[in-house]
């Protein structure tokens, strides 16, 4: 995770541990992690940050639903995304 600024890191329950919540707030990052259930001391999350997750998780398997998406059958960088831009700009006009 060097180099990488954002304004809010997007975790599910995995990534619950003080470690990182405390790495992400020394960044600057919000941490938007729900609590695990067995946790003493449950950390608190912004619930409507916490539901772009979804989307942004349900997206990505759209983008699986194009074969060679999912299997990364391009030879480059290059042609790999840009069949992303191509199946993205499919799923934007369904």
């Amino acid at each position: 995770m060097e180099g990488i600024s954002c304004g809010a890191f997007l975790g599910d329950k995995a990534y619950d541990a003080d470690w990182l919540r405390e790495m992400l707030v020394s960044r600057g990052i919000e941490p938007v992690i729900p609590a695990r259930k067995g946790r003493r001391h449950p950390a608190v999350h912004d619930a409507e940050k916490y539901k772009w997750r979804h989307l942004v998780e349900n997206y990505f398997q759209k983008l699986k639903e194009f074969k060679r998406i999912a299997m990364r059958s391009d030879k480059t960088d290059d042609s790999f995304s840009s069949m992303i831009y191509l199946a993205a700009a499919t799923i934007n006009a369904r």
